[in-house]
């Protein structure tokens, strides 16, 4: 199993051992010693499972007071993921990375602070995402899927979009309730 750093201090990508046979497959999605290990050492609270059809964008989201980190892995179909830096004073705030994910099986960690979002590049795709606090509506910042500040490069330009996510706002209009970035010792 491999914990891939990426440019965003704490995203990390999850490469894990795939074991084939003429069966099939087995791996291992999470096992609390190994992640703990690889730098994930959150406890997760709540599990989550979307499904959602090709052109769709969930996203982007974070909880303010209650921030969740998330582990995200695709179940079927392919997708773009998206994490964006929100964190107020951080040294990247808003940049952004993007991981296609598909039978690749690589998992995404976004940590407290951080926005995500995705779009769906097949027919359809599943995502099963570990969230490391709860979900708080009244605590959600909603960013705009194509906020012109942040610049996310989405494969598709005219996307499904949930009535929350169409009434999003960009993140200057939400930098009042952005996170503190807080360096870690």
């Amino acid at each position: 199993m491999k914990f891939i750093h990426t440019e965003l201090d704490g995203v990390l990508v999850i490469q894990p051992d795939i074991f084939r046979d003429p069966r099939g497959f087995f791996l291992e999605t999470y096992q609390q010693h190994k992640y703990r290990e690889g730098a994930i050492a959150q406890s997760f609270v709540q599990d989550n499972h979307s499904r959602s059809v090709r052109g769709t964008i969930r996203g982007l989201h974070a909880q303010r007071m209650h921030p969740q980190g998330k582990l995200i892995r695709v179940l079927q179909g392919e997708i773009c993921d998206v994490v964006v830096d929100v964190r107020k004073g951080s040294p990247t705030f808003r940049r952004w990375i993007k991981t296609e994910t598909a039978d690749n099986f690589l998992q995404c960690y976004v940590p407290p602070g951080f926005a995500h979002g995705f779009c769906v590049r097949s027919e359809f795709a599943e995502i099963e995402y570990k969230c490391t606090d709860f979900y708080a509506p009244s605590d959600e910042l909603t960013i705009i899927w194509n906020d012109s500040t942040i610049g996310i490069k989405w494969p598709s330009g005219e996307p499904l979009l949930s009535d929350k996510d169409r009434g999003a706002r960009t993140l200057d209009q939400l930098m009042h309730l952005l996170p503190q970035y807080r360096e870690v010792a």
